[in-house]
């Protein structure tokens, strides 16, 4: 059976009205699924599996992303439940970050498909040389 064929079989077999369709156009789970994926979504993730993190921690660990980027994606990441954003009241200002139990499950995905696509990547980078060869 196909994964396509299992998601099938197995939306069938759920017809829960509370369950989101990820599938379905209008479902607000497509949100949530576009915080998670995006590229920032995911180093983010990730990187908090290891630990908590500062937010001057996150910026220098997550290659190429601005401050602001981190800041939105941290706040659609809390709002959704997988961060977990603590506050110190002291000066300067103390921030950390780290997974929620829902995050844990999130990242630990995610990390599965970042160390495939590192392992796999001499094999992309091929796909990716002939493609531009055809291309051209």
């Amino acid at each position: 059976m196909t994964s396509k064929s299992l998601r099938k079989t197995i939306q069938q077999l759920n017809q829960d009205p509370q369950r989101a369709q990820v599938m379905a156009a209008d479902c607000p789970s497509r949100a949530v699924l576009g915080h998670i994926t995006s590229r920032w979504g995911v180093l983010v993730l990730v990187m908090l599996l290891e630990r908590t993190h500062r937010f001057s921690e996150l910026r220098r660990a997550v290659g190429g992303v601005s401050e602001k980027m981190l800041a939105q994606t941290l706040d659609a990441l809390a709002y959704d439940g997988m961060v977990l954003r603590v506050a110190h009241q002291v000066v300067p200002p103390h921030v950390e970050y780290s997974l929620t139990p829902l995050g844990r499950q999130a990242a630990e995905r995610l990390e599965v498909l970042v160390d495939w696509i590192e392992d796999n990547f001499p094999l992309i980078q091929q796909a990716q040389d002939a493609a531009a060869l055809k291309a051209a």
